[in-house]
């Protein structure tokens, strides 16, 4: 089997869910997220664009329903042992065959926790299964259970971060050379891209951005390509990763001579990323840091040009996103724990001006001070 952590890592894990299952008083669990089950058992595909769940009862059995076009897919990714397939056909109801499964499973009548929230379970899915299993038994929104437990890495996790947050300094390494006027964006990103890949590394859960001039103050990747001007402004977005595990870092580059609004952005990027370094420590909680992103930003009058957000959790995730549930905004209770991977990002995009900066990196949480991953400062970056 192609397993990334030794089977102990597993059993832990199993452990640990089950334990939780026990507190929340579920007798099964539905997993829909792509990441709950590789996290869980090892089980790597995209198959989770269909219809498809790992039921996990809380005496630790596992069985997975998929698609036939999986099944060897799991056998050589996962420790499943039992996989079940729902065949393909003209008005198919998988949520049938989960019924029915469960059924086998002496589920008939118990609590059972389903992740909605979750790319893997579509609006059309949510009705399959809600309309087959409300009368089966109590659904309970788990979608947070596994998140949660995901949230603080294992030494064998953060190995794969580390791994992760060196193959993206080196995609930056790749970049900076041909980052100039007459630079094409086109060079720019598959030379990023491919130091990754270089490296040993896997596909981001999102597409890179990539942005110049009015496309800089996107946070969002498009298509089309542009080549820079003698005096430009370029935003990247990236990630190196490895096992499926992301590092993130973000960056405006300045092509030509900054004007005096970038440096007065970068300046209001660099002193508020330092002062979340500050309080990016146990003890304090995920909107803790975004009290102190949306004060010192404000204060500058900023209000207007940063946004709602300033962060978030990272780990194994599949497409379309490799953000985690858990980020950096008003109100967010969750506290910050050791041996946690967050990503720290100042956003400011000024459209009066079309001015755009960004700064921002992967840390790794500690007992005391977070522990930034990149080797490459906070420095101003021109060319």
């Amino acid at each position: 089997m192609a397993l990334h952590f030794a089977e102990e890592e597993y059993a832990s894990r199993l452990a640990r869910l089950t334990a939780r299952m026990q507190e929340e008083k579920l007798d099964a669990l539905l997993l829909f997220a792509q990441e709950s089950m590789y996290w869980l058992t090892g089980y790597d595909t995209f198959g989770y664009c269909f219809f498809q769940t790992l039921v996990v009862k809380r005496d630790g059995e596992m069985v997975l329903l998929t698609r036939s076009a999986d099944l060897r897919q799991a056998r050589h990714t996962s420790n499943i042992e039992r996989i079940e397939i729902w065949v393909d056909r003209v008005n198919a109801d998988p949520a049938v065959d989960l019924k029915n499964l469960l059924s086998e499973l002496d589920l008939l009548g118990s609590r059972i926790g389903v992740e909605y929230d979750t790319h893997g379970m579509t609006g059309k899915t949510a009705r399959l299964v809600d309309n087959q299993l409300s009368t089966f038994g109590e659904l309970v929104d788990a979608s947070l259970l596994v998140s949660r437990l995901r949230l603080i890495k294992s030494p064998a996790e953060i190995a794969y971060v580390e791994k992760a947050a060196s193959l993206a300094d080196d995609a930056l390494d790749a970049a900076l050379p041909l980052i100039r006027p007459g630079g094409r964006e086109a060079d720019i990103l598959a030379a990023m891209q491919g130091a990754v890949f270089a490296g040993g590394g896997d596909y981001p859960a999102n597409e890179f951005i990539i942005g110049s001039g009015a496309d800089a103050l996107l946070c969002r990747y498009k298509a089309g390509r542009r080549t820079l001007d003698a005096n430009d402004q370029l935003t990247l977005e990236w990630a190196g990763v490895s096992a499926h595990y992301h590092a993130a870092m973000m960056r405006t580059v300045v092509i030509g001579e900054p004007t005096n609004r970038h440096r007065e952005l970068y300046s209001a990027c660099r002193e508020t990323i330092q002062a979340i370094e500050m309080v990016l420590r146990p003890g304090n909680t995920f909107g803790t840091v975004f009290d102190v992103h949306s004060r010192i930003m404000d204060e500058r009058g900023l209000a207007r040009h940063r946004l709602n957000a300033c962060g978030y959790s990272l780990g194994a995730r599949f497409s379309p996103s490799w953000m985690e549930h858990q980020m950096f905004h008003a109100g967010n209770p969750q506290e910050i724990e050791p041996d946690m991977s967050l990503f720290v990002h100042m956003i400011i995009m000024d459209s009066d001006s079309g001015t755009a900066m960004t700064l921002g990196q992967t840390y790794l949480t500690t007992a005391s001070e977070p522990r930034a991953l990149s080797r490459f400062g906070l420095d101003f970056i021109s060319a």
